[in-house]
């Protein structure tokens, strides 16, 4: 049974517990500083030559990661990829795609401390700051799964007499989401799962600055 809907709660870093928490999941994250990170285009990893390399804003120095950058033709391959999985994405049942975002969301409130402290890393954001873009995702994951199982039937519309009128949402195909770097957990996080659990398919572009961030959702994602 799904529960009402309520906002992910912000952290209370003046107790000492959540400081620690934050502080060993930053060094969690110093522990895979500087990896390689593929395209991913039809369930398969490509690496290129020409990378795309994330450092700390804050530490120009401390490199947090490199990611293959895409061709036009890496990009007229994951369209066809993505058309080709439309077409059975779409039929699957809106409840199965918003257990998806249910079970996305657990894993990055399980891992809520170590996507914030990417943030830190990645984006430069506070701590306050990085804790609130991380429960805004996992706010946008449980508020759109609940919100196809709300449509998925259609919208209750009037009828006139001898007429027959439905009101349904139907997915339309593939979504491209080119994500900022201001918010780039949430935003890009929100605008993928909406097409997502509406049975679009999409390609996600991060912002240039903080594509690690949007691998390791895409990692939560493939689990």
């Amino acid at each position: 049974m799904v529960q009402p809907y309520k906002h992910e709660p912000f952290t209370d870093f003046s107790i000492e517990e959540n400081k620690n928490a934050y502080l060993k999941e930053l060094e969690t994250v110093k522990g895979y500083l500087g990896q390689d990170y593929d395209l991913l285009i039809g369930g398969e990893r490509i690496s290129t030559e020409e990378k795309i390399v994330s450092v700390n804003p804050a530490n120009k120095e401390e490199v947090i990661g490199r990611v293959s950058k895409a061709t036009r033709d890496h990009a007229e391959q994951a369209m066809q990829a993505a058309v080709e999985a439309f077409k059975t994405w779409r039929k699957v049942k809106p409840e199965t795609r918003a257990d998806v975002l249910f079970k996305a969301a657990a894993i990055i409130r399980r891992r809520k401390f170590e996507f914030s402290a990417l943030l830190t890393k990645e984006a430069g954001k506070p701590w306050n700051e990085a804790d609130a873009d991380t429960a805004e995702a996992i706010d946008f994951l449980e508020y759109y799964a609940r919100q196809i199982l709300e449509i998925k039937d259609g919208v209750k519309v009037n009828s006139r007499p001898n007429e027959y009128n439905r009101y349904d949402y139907i997915p339309l195909g593939v979504g491209i989401i080119i994500s900022p770097w201001n918010f780039p957990l949430a935003i890009m996080a929100g605008t993928t799962v909406a097409a997502i659990v509406a049975g679009n398919t999409v390609l996600l572009k991060p912002a240039s600055t903080t594509p690690i961030v949007a691998a390791k959702f895409v990692e939560v994602m493939e689990e």
